[in-house]
């Protein structure tokens, strides 16, 4: 399994649009903050030559490396993949979603939409074969996320402790620890995630 996002890895104009922009937020950012790349780097807990690869739009980043980066500089990773609020309505067509990530058996996860900011919220759509997996070293403190199971069955796993969520079951987790989404049966999985990151 893969937990990299898929903006270099697929292949296609929309991928590369999607990699460039990320590549130009970052460096439009960072100098308006007046950041340098070792500044950056120590303040998100990401190497510089990542954030150089990034910046160049030649890297492959974890989901958690983009979500360090962009927590480092008050943004979303929702506002780097331009899929964030903006004023009044910002409408995202199906082929403007981004998929970033997907896994050795297929899964994928989509980011359909977010909000601006530090605080931020966004709403991801995840569907896992059977025997697929996701894992997550966790998120800042207070992070915590919703689940909606369409199809299947997600067996949640958060600090160790497992819940299995069936379908059109709902559930809210704690995820400023480690945690995982699996799918452990015969059937395909699909659910709906929504991530709330508030800065106290």
């Amino acid at each position: 399994m893969t937990n990299k996002v898929n903006i270099l890895t697929e292949t296609g104009a929309d991928v590369q649009s999607i990699s460039e922009a990320v590549a130009l937020r970052i460096k439009a950012w960072r100098k308006q903050q007046k950041l340098t790349l070792d500044a950056l780097s120590h303040r998100a807990g990401v190497s510089k030559g990542m954030l150089v690869e990034l910046e160049k739009g030649m890297a492959n980043p974890s989901i958690a490396i983009l979500c360090k980066v962009a927590a480092a500089m008050g943004v979303s990773v929702a506002e780097m993949v331009d899929v964030a609020s903006k004023p009044n309505v910002h409408v995202i067509d199906e082929a403007d979603i981004p998929v970033l990530w997907t896994g050795e058996k297929g899964g994928a996860a989509r980011l359909l939409a977010g909000s601006s900011g530090p605080d931020m919220v966004e709403l991801w759509r995840w569907s896992l074969p059977p025997g697929e997996r996701f894992a997550s070293p966790g998120h800042p403190q207070g992070t915590f996320e919703l689940f909606h199971v369409e199809q299947g069955t997600l067996t949640l796993i958060v600090d160790g402790v497992r819940t299995a969520l069936t379908q059109g079951s709902a559930a809210v987790a704690r995820t400023d620890v480690p945690h995982e989404y699996a799918n452990e049966n015969n059937e395909p999985l699909s659910f709906t995630m929504t991530v709330a990151e508030l800065q106290r």
